[in-house]
């Protein structure tokens, strides 16, 4: 259906639309209750959300707008019941079912060269037009369910860092760029991948050819890139891409893997509780074993076949649930 028929449509046939996406999911309430509700959440988001300060690895912190559980139910059924139908971007390797780091950093294996650019300020600049356009297109959704639907996913005009929503239609707005871009690299031969505000690009190429054809793009986009994590790695160099190393197979560092490997020869030599008490940790025995456990589980990740670590993690299974 052509967006220009929408316009053809009463109030009252919008609202019908509105009430059949069901949005207030197993929430038992009148259709005129469920109206309320969701015009009353669009037009007063600012009082669903609570900023929360999460420290970043680098320093410095990283600032989430986090819903209420009403608005983020509602955001939720949003999410499973309209967005994750839409297509993305093969090159989007984020925020999917069944893709990995791993999966995002394989295609730039033992590659010649790796351009790493940064997208600044990714989800704060995603604005509420783009969401509009992108995530809930004319053809499918009448004007004012469109604003509605937008409305409540958006936090003062743009996209929050935190609500359930968000990581999907960063995906859906940075399709067409994506596109390009797979497009233009392959017919020069270079891999792309983008996980986020990550982008990697991989093969033998001139980056400042990349930066070019990426920069101008993203402007009109409305997005600049962070100029500070502009990063070049040729094969002479530590090869990265989202924290894996792909030199020449795709591996967490050499230093965390030594980490670990100490981290276990000390839990073998002293036994679990005298290790504990030696480092002075203060969270319990299941706590330290959910957390170690989930270190060696990034480590097979990144690399399946890894022997050593993967008896770690069956000797740790043991210890779990002995």
């Amino acid at each position: 259906m052509s967006d220009e028929l929408w316009k053809y449509c009463t109030k009252e046939q919008c609202e019908e639309f509105l009430l059949s996406l069901n949005l207030t999911g197993s929430l038992r309430l009148s259709d005129g209750k469920r109206l309320a509700l969701l015009y009353g959440l669009a037009n007063h988001t600012e009082d669903h959300y609570t900023l929360r300060k999460i420290p970043k690895r680098s320093g410095g912190v990283r600032i989430l707008q986090e819903p209420d559980s009403l608005l983020k139910y509602i955001q939720r059924q949003i999410l499973h019941r309209i967005l994750s139908q839409f297509p993305v971007s093969g090159c989007a390797r984020a925020y999917i079912k069944g893709v990995s780091l791993r999966d995002n950093a394989l295609p730039h294996t033992g590659k010649e060269k790796i351009l790493k650019l940064d997208i600044h300020d990714f989800f704060g600049s995603l604005s509420f037009i783009q969401v509009y356009q992108r995530a809930f297109p004319g053809t499918l959704f009448p004007p004012s369910v469109r604003a509605l639907l937008t409305s409540l996913c958006c936090l003062d005009s743009a996209l929050p860092q935190g609500a359930p929503t968000s990581p999907c239609i960063s995906n859906l707005v940075m399709k067409p760029f994506d596109d390009y871009m797979e497009s233009w690299c392959l017919e020069r031969q270079i891999s792309y991948t983008r996980y986020c505000d990550d982008m990697t690009f991989s093969g033998s190429f001139t980056p400042a050819e990349v930066i070019n054809k990426v920069k101008p793009f993203l402007l009109r986009m409305g997005f600049e890139l962070n100029e500070k994590k502009t990063r070049v790695c040729t094969r002479c160099g530590r090869q990265e891409v989202t924290g894996l190393v792909v030199n020449d197979h795709v591996q967490t560092g050499r230093g965390y893997r030594r980490k670990l490997r100490q981290e276990w020869h000390y839990i073998q030599k002293f036994g679990l509780t005298d290790h504990l008490r030696r480092i002075q940790y203060k969270g319990t025995p299941e706590e330290y074993l959910a957390r170690f456990s989930g270190q060696i589980n990034h480590i097979l990740q990144a690399d399946p076949e890894n022997s050593y670590f993967q008896s770690v993690k069956g000797e740790l299974s043991k210890m779990q649930t002995s």
